[in-house]
């Protein structure tokens, strides 16, 4: 796995880093169920069952989702961290937690123009994750079921190699 190398940063939780200081990935689990229902409002009832099987049932069906998150970034010499784990938590609280869990995904403003396949419900977890300024996300990866999951490896943001 290639990490991604930013520039030398500081954050509240690790304090300054060294240009060469080590570097690491954390991997962070967090857990809703939400609800969904897979059509596209340009197809008829019958290309919607065609291409979504039972999953375009009309009154949906649900999961208990697994969100991976994974966190790339310098080992604090102070703290021993790459980010701190309290702040990446409320984050998560805050930004996706109080946002989808026990919640039908086909009615969040995410989803409006969108089916909301797991598929693009990873890209949507990525792009709420990348807000998150402690460390440079690596991958979000969301198990759907326990044969079925999605992963996205972001592009490196400016000044980042992959």
């Amino acid at each position: 796995m290639t990490i991604p190398n930013p520039q030398p940063a500081t954050t509240q939780a690790s304090g300054p880093t060294h240009p060469n200081a080590p570097r690491a990935c954390l991997s962070r689990r967090y857990r809703f169920s939400a609800s969904h229902r897979l059509h596209a409002e340009s197809f008829t009832p019958a290309q919607n069952l065609a291409a979504f099987g039972k999953c375009a049932n009309p009154h949906g069906h649900g999961h208990n989702y697994t969100v991976e998150v994974t966190f790339a970034g310098p080992v604090s010499p102070v703290t021993g961290m790459v980010c701190d784990l309290g702040e990446l938590d409320s984050f998560a609280q805050t930004n996706l937690l109080a946002c989808f869990d026990h919640m039908n995904l086909n009615t969040l403003p995410a989803f409006h123009a969108l089916v909301p396949t797991t598929e693009n419900l990873t890209l949507e977890v990525s792009r709420i994750f990348q807000q998150f300024t402690g460390a440079q996300l690596h991958a979000v990866r969301i198990e759907e079921t326990g044969n079925n999951s999605f992963e996205y490896l972001p592009a490196p943001q400016k000044g980042q190699t992959a």
